[in-house]
């Protein structure tokens, strides 16, 4: 049995036989979701969603061998576990429906195990039940041969007694638990836009993030996250690594330069443009709460921060913003990010459900709205009022899990946007996908911010993504994401984009706990334009844009990783006339 600071075991199953042999099993814990919880060392709140979904899949206490998927009438200690269940109860099973009795174990997990079945032969006597003479006997001479096992054991769990009311007279609360992760990054880059001027100096930024989680009911998760970060990046883009190589392809702070810990909207609220944020104010970035529905399997969800990431499994390995790719293109499918999804910001209201199907089929969705704490539309709040008008965004996700190691993702969105934008942060042609000339692009290819405003559209967003473990510690992923955009009022227009990545992940390279990436892809591209619409800007050179990406995280502890990452931006923001664009980070993540 593995052995750790904080060893939990739910239950032993043991069976005795009419022979001397003896054999025990560790039983998991049957709630995984209070386990998790309160092991949780991750930052990532779709996991904690996804714990608390499969919490209420476990075992427990076995009512008859028969369901055990792994013991057979034609094994060979079969009637000696069905005696055992009969008559005394004291059998356990693994989460999975399995007993696993070839499993070795140690003298101390056979005492641990002995030690079950002591327990509920006293209750037996203690309730006037009968226990046969022989059975008395067997344990009997079990209990002299185990005497130091049972010595040592009893010790261990009144040792372990002593700790845990140490634990508890000193924790945050009984109820929360408190995570938190800082992340210090060294950023520059070369190339750009030709006329911009000199390449931007190296900038030096921090991003700081608090959580609580919060649990009442042990099925249940209230998620409390503050943040704060030094990032530059006005309505405009001024501030920002992006704005400084392509002045004119930063409107709202988007562009293909963008880091992966990079909130989207750094500087302003696009929930009231007039407001602007100082460098590491202190802001909520997520309040969500997770809550048993009542029905077999299925878990909802509600809050007035969230993220469409929070409730869809993301399927790649590359997800994880202080862990994993340095850039944002890399890191999600364009789809999760559509409407500003994963603004990092906690940017929308949101409520949904996750019905985890079976262990090949898990089906999510999400109904979330921008400006939904505003009673009436003003001049500031452009994206709209209330939860059911101005903008807004209906979301799912099927992952499907065919094979052992294969995972699969299939996203549709329809968003209403009350402005000609995607909101993915991803690039400029995500934050004005329909560039009509002379509305919402300028003679001089720079935006036309009226226009935009007065260009409502509607978008639908189809996405695919996978994941494919070739070996344990090698896996290829990637996806595909597809957008049809079409003007609700003004001038008819439409525009199709797309974007796609693969990729390889590395674990546990030249190091246990160390990952590697290498990524290649296109970001998000027009390919169709129709109507008043045009595929490009004035002055532009149409290209195909292309990504090339590599990191290497090394993990110094389990609190500390260093990262060090490159992409390059080929045809950067779909225009030929922009230089090849090389952007360089070294990222350093505290969690605790």
């Amino acid at each position: 049995m593995k052995k750790s600071g904080a060893l939990f075991i739910m239950g032993i199953s043991v069976f005795l036989l009419d022979t001397p042999q003896v054999t025990a099993q560790v039983v998991e814990s049957d709630n995984k979701f209070i386990e998790n919880y309160k092991a949780n060392n991750t930052n990532s709140d779709r996991d904690r969603i996804d714990r608390q979904n499969n919490s209420d899949n476990d075992l427990g206490q076995i009512v008859n061998v028969e369901s055990l998927r792994d013991v057979a009438p034609t094994d060979w200690a079969y009637a000696a576990l069905t005696s055992l269940v009969n008559r005394y109860g004291c059998i356990a099973g693994f989460p999975d429906r399995t007993f696993r009795g070839s499993q070795p174990l140690t003298r101390y997990e056979f005492a641990a195990g002995l030690n079950s079945c002591l327990n509920q032969i006293e209750r037996l006597i203690a309730s006037n039940k009968s226990v046969s003479p022989e059975d008395l006997a067997t344990i009997q001479s079990l209990q002299q041969k185990f005497s130091t096992e049972l010595e040592s054991l009893s010790n261990r769990v009144d040792n372990l007694s002593e700790r845990t009311a140490l634990l508890e007279d000193n924790q945050f609360s009984t109820t929360t638990k408190l995570t938190g992760e800082a992340i210090f990054s060294l950023a520059g880059a070369t190339g750009g836009n030709p006329e911009a001027g000199d390449d931007p100096q190296i900038v030096f930024n921090d991003r700081l993030r608090l959580t609580l989680n919060t649990s009442f009911s042990g099925k249940d998760l209230l998620i409390t996250g503050i943040q704060a970060n030094n990032f530059g990046g006005a309505i405009d883009g001024s501030g920002s690594i992006q704005n400084s190589l392509f002045p004119t392809e930063s409107f709202l702070s988007a562009g293909s330069t963008k880091l992966s810990f990079e909130p989207q909207f750094p500087r302003f609220n696009p929930q009231d443009i007039s407001e602007e944020k100082d460098k590491n104010s202190v802001d909520l970035y997520k309040l969500l709460y997770i809550f048993p529905s009542g029905l077999d399997k299925v878990t909802l969800f509600a809050g007035t921060a969230a993220e469409a990431s929070d409730a869809f499994p993301t399927i790649i390995p590359f997800a994880d913003e202080g862990q994993g790719a340095v850039s944002r293109f890399a890191a999600l499918n364009p789809v999760l990010r559509v409407s500003g999804g994963t603004s990092q910001t906690g940017l929308a209201s949101a409520t949904g459900f996750i019905w985890n199907i079976s262990d090949q089929i898990d089906w999510r969705a999400l109904y979330a709205s921008v400006n939904a704490a505003i009673p009436e539309k003003g001049d500031n709040n452009v994206l709209g009022a209330g939860l059911f008008s101005g903008s807004m965004l209906a979301s799912t996700q099927l992952t499907l899990k065919p094979r052992e190691n294969i995972d699969l993702g299939l996203n549709y969105a329809y968003s209403y946007h009350e402005i000609d934008i995607l909101a993915t942060g991803l690039n400029s042609s995500s934050e004005t996908p329909l560039a009509i000339p002379n509305r919402t692009v300028n003679p001089d290819g720079t935006v036309d911010v009226g226009g935009i405003l007065d260009t409502p559209v509607h978008i639908h967003s189809l996405g695919t993504s996978f994941n494919w473990n070739i070996l344990p510690d090698l896996a290829l992923t990637g996806y595909g994401s597809y957008f049809f955009v079409d003007s609700v009022s003004g001038p008819e227009a439409s525009s199709e984009l797309l974007s796609w990545m693969t990729g390889v992940s590395v674990k546990d390279l030249l190091q246990e706990g160390n990952t590697a990436g290498l990524i290649f892809g296109q970001p998000l591209n027009r390919v169709n334009a129709g109507g008043a619409a045009q595929l490009t800007e004035p002055d532009v050179e149409r290209g195909i844009p292309y990504h090339l990406e590599v990191f290497y995280n090394y993990k110094v502890n389990d609190n500390l990783s260093l990262t060090p990452g490159l992409f390059v931006l080929f045809n950067p923001e779909g225009n030929k006339n922009n230089d090849t664009t090389t952007v360089g980070v070294l990222r350093t993540t505290f969690a605790f």
